[in-house]
This record gives structure tokens, sequence and C-alpha cells, in this order.
């Protein structure tokens, strides 16, 4: 009896109030990180105004930026985002995507010294660069639980004596 008295007193505490408050951690990171992808969908259009003053004849890609750009514009980020695989595979695309386009802008720039050397495209190239890296590697590594057979884990073993 006093046994369960004790069990009752003390499952309660089992753990489900800490994984409530890693629940709200995780969603306030993952708001974190849309927050820093909207900030640099933001940033682009500086960017390519920038870069269209200094090489108008790269055309091309600047517009293949502008329409990345509006492709991830397109998709609403929310942190439940992450809870459908589908849409969130569709914004991982778009993101990658975006890098692409980025990274195919910057050897463009590349080309382009004095462009290199102005001012406000020193102050706008900032964020694609530095603050990717930055939070990227300020992740903290969390433990990740994965079941390998689904459907086994589903059905509940039959217990028999």
């Amino acid at each position: 009896m006093a046994l369960l008295i004790m069990t009752l007193l003390i499952a309660p505490g089992c753990g489900y109030n800490d994984i409530q408050g890693l629940d709200e951690e995780t969603n306030a990171a993952w708001s974190e990180v849309l927050n820093q992808y909207q900030r640099r969908a933001d940033l682009i259009p500086n960017l390519v105004n920038v870069v269209k003053g200094y090489a108008a004849h790269e055309r091309q890609t600047l517009e293949a930026v502008t329409q990345a750009r509006s492709q991830v514009a397109g998709i609403k980020a929310t942190p439940e985002l992450i809870k459908d695989p589908e849409a969130f595979k569709k914004f991982q695309a778009a993101q990658g995507d975006l890098s692409t386009a980025l990274a195919r802008l910057m050897v463009v720039v590349e080309k382009y010294p004095d462009l290199k050397a102005n001012e406000n495209y020193k102050l706008v190239r900032f964020f694609p660069t530095n603050m990717t890296a930055k939070y990227i590697l300020k992740m903290d590594v969390k433990p990740n639980f994965t079941v390998a057979d689904e459907k086994a884990a589903a059905q509940p073993p039959e217990v028999k004596f």
C-alpha cells in the first residue's frame, strides 16, 4: 500500500514538464530560424539593386535571385511547418534554390572590384554569409530519437502469461 501511494506521488513528475519545456524551447528556436530566413529574404532586393547598378548586363543572374526570393516568399514559414514533411521539403528546396542563386550572384560580384568596395554592398552582403554561418555554428546538438520500424512500434506487444 505504501509503495502504491509513493508511486502515485512520484509518477506525475516523471518528465512530462521537462518534455513540454523542451518542446517550447524547440518552437522558440525554430521561430528564430524563421526570423533569420525572413530577414535574408527582406535584404535580397537591396542586394540585387546594388549589384544591378554595377553589373547591368548580368541580368540573368539577377533574375534568378529575384525569382528564388519570390519562391521563398510564397511559402508561409511558421513553426508548424516542421510538422508537415511535404511542406517542409518544399521550404527546404526553396531555401536551397535561393542559396544557389545567391552563390551565383557572389561569383558575379567577384568580377567587379568597385562593387566590392561599395559601402552599400558591404552592408547588404553581411547577412547572407556571416549571419547564416553564425547561427549554424551556434546550434546545439539535440538527441535524435528514431524508431527503426514504425509499424511495429504502433502496435503494442501482446503479453501472455
